[in-house]
């Protein structure tokens, strides 16, 4: 099988985003165990499924606040308990995993669910994985350039043969289980804006995620122009999707949204300041409504929300918008009524205004 072009769907895509954070009970007088959280995420796509949400996207991290270290894991109960949702990861750590095992895994979970799965690999954001698996730091670049490269050679599910320095080659060898996708799995890779990263997802012929946490959305577009032009170079045609991710909460008004979110957004800030040496105290109330305002955070009523997202595809020229739906400890119960108005009631506000441009 050869890999050339790639398309996942001809419509705009809405997906939400989990990486179980470990929450808290709506009065915060309690923190949930990290086995209910993984009960309550399972639900959150459950009703995800149900109000015709496209895609949910599952994370990977291995530290105390969050309760998902297997992303495969969890998407593949969530596609026995659903029945239409794309299931993707988001994202696989593959510097600190195995091509072939992850590509078997998902492979396994597109075969069950009928064609659902997809994966997009990525770095991560934090370096947990690399000394709990044995992984050298120094080769931060090199492991995940080489496991990609094998990742994207696996594609073609055909004999292969590869050879790299981080891992043993292989040799006319072929992978199993098989998919029914005439390119191979979908696949994404996920970057923060790093140019090097778009023009890799470029080469290897696979979708780019643009992980946009912090700032105006816009300042995104030469990354996506960057990615259109390397596709071109390296001969892949534009046949291909682009999605975004960010952080956001969805209630009845603004002003509901706002309250209900900024806590556990401010907490979670905060602690990730005081961890990487950035943070210069508690996020202000100030601070996080000019996020809202002029930055990534997608909080709001459904007009508000829809009306982002709206103008961050005409700006971008995304195929698909995943939302951050849950944030440190904030509660299922507040997860679930945005999950509900994200499916019930900005999506079809979005789609009526992509409509009505034509």
């Amino acid at each position: 099988m050869t890999i050339s072009t790639e398309r996942y769907s001809d419509t705009f895509e809405f997906g939400i985003h989990t990486f179980g954070d470990v929450t808290k009970t709506p009065d915060g007088s309690r923190e949930l165990s990290q086995p209910e959280v993984l009960r309550n995420v399972l639900d959150e796509v459950k009703l995800a499924d149900k109000v015709g949400i496209d895609v949910v996207g599952i994370g990977e991290h291995h530290r105390p606040d969050y309760a998902i270290s297997a992303p495969d894991v969890v998407l593949a109960a969530a596609g026995a308990a659903t029945e239409r949702i794309k299931l993707i990861s988001a994202v696989t750590v593959l510097s600190s995993d195995d091509p072939v095992r992850v590509y078997q895994r998902f492979a396994t979970i597109d075969g069950l669910t009928g064609g659902r799965a997809e994966v997009s690999l990525g770095r991560g954001s934090f370096i947990e994985s690399y000394p709990l698996f044995g992984y050298d730091l120094s080769e931060y670049e090199k492991l995940f350039e080489e496991k990609v490269d094998l990742f994207a050679k696996l594609r073609g599910e055909g004999a292969i043969t590869w050879q790299g320095e981080t891992r043993g080659g292989l040799q006319g060898v072929e992978i199993y289980p098989k998919t029914d996708h005439e390119l191979g799995l979908p696949t994404w890779i996920a970057v923060g804006g790093t140019p090097n990263s778009v023009v890799r997802a470029a080469r290897h012929g696979v979708g780019l995620e643009l992980a946009i946490i912090g700032g105006a959305p816009q300042r995104f577009a030469p990354m996506v122009d960057l990615y259109y032009r390397a596709l071109e170079q390296f001969g892949h045609g534009q046949d291909f999707r682009v999605a975004s991710h960010s952080h956001g909460f969805i209630a009845e008004t603004d002003q509901k949204a706002q309250d209900i979110f900024y806590p556990s957004w401010a907490d979670s800030m905060y602690k990730l300041g005081q961890e990487r040496g950035w943070g210069n105290g508690y996020p202000s109330r100030e601070q996080y409504e000019q996020e809202i305002t002029h930055g990534a955070l997608f909080v709001g009523s459904p007009e508000t929300v829809a009306e982002k997202i709206v103008r961050t595809k005409k700006q971008l020229g995304i195929t698909r918008f995943g939302l951050k739906y849950g944030n440190g400890a904030l509660a299922h119960e507040h997860m679930m009524d945005a999950i509900e108005l994200y499916g019930s009631k900005v999506k079809p506000l979005v789609l009526e205004k992509l409509n009505d441009q034509g």
